[in-house]
């Protein structure tokens, strides 16, 4: 089976053509679940909706928590890490790790960053070989091939790589970073622009963004086989 995490991470909790102010990312990962399940209905799908539950900012604590080595935690660490376990724990899980997310301000929402922060962490997602300063990084989850799908709304148009306004995209580019840099790094984009604008460019927009998700799956679904297939007795 392939187990599949899907984070919505829009501060707009309806659907767009359904609710007023609906999400269009939100559109855009429940067709991608919708259309697995409708295909792979035995495979495991974890939800989280951090936009309307984001995970807590790391503090203090939590950095001192994080870098003390395990086996000196004291009680109190265990405690301030609880949350992150659990996430790390879903992240580790998956085999393709699907988020839904708007551009909000040439970025990501603050709620996909307390993810990011909360899941890059050192002895779960990465280690450290201080031998090695040059390149002291092990990306904990390279074990194994798993897959990033980045499904986005954005208002304006030409943020994709060589648009116009793509230097000011730091969306996609910050996550596909951040996540490769603990080992994910099979990468798949979908985005939707227009938003801000609407009519037949926003239509456009949206209908070919959900053929191509549509397409994504049936693609995913088969190299996933392939992999295993291919993959020693």
């Amino acid at each position: 089976m392939t187990s599949i995490l899907h984070l919505d991470a829009s501060a707009r909790p309806g659907l767009a053509g359904k609710d007023e102010h609906g999400s269009h990312s939100r559109n855009l990962s429940l067709r991608f679940v919708s259309q697995w399940r409708a295909r792979r209905p035995q495979d495991p799908i974890t939800y989280r909706d951090i936009g309307q539950t984001p995970p807590s900012i790391i503090s203090h604590d939590w950095i001192a928590s994080s870098f003390t080595p395990e086996a000196r935690r004291e009680p109190w660490m265990r405690d301030t890490l609880a949350e992150s376990d659990r996430l790390v724990d879903e992240l580790i899980a998956a085999d393709v790790l699907v988020i839904g997310t708007p551009l909000y301000n040439f970025g990501m929402p603050a709620a996909l960053k307390a993810w990011i922060d909360q899941v890059v962490r050192p002895g779960r997602t990465v280690d450290i070989d201080e031998s090695n300063l040059l390149d002291p990084y092990i990306p904990r989850l390279a074990d194994r091939p798993r897959h990033l799908v980045i499904l986005t709304a954005r208002g304006g148009i030409g943020f994709d790589a060589g648009g116009e306004m793509a230097h000011m995209n730091h969306l996609e580019p910050n996550l596909i970073t951040a996540l490769g840099f603990i080992g994910i790094t099979r990468v798949h984009q979908i985005a939707i622009e227009g938003q801000e604008f609407g009519g037949e460019l926003l239509a456009a927009s949206v209908a070919q963004a959900l053929d191509k998700v549509d397409a994504l799956v049936s693609e995913l679904q088969h190299s996933l086989q392939a992999e295993r297939v291919a993959e020693p007795a």
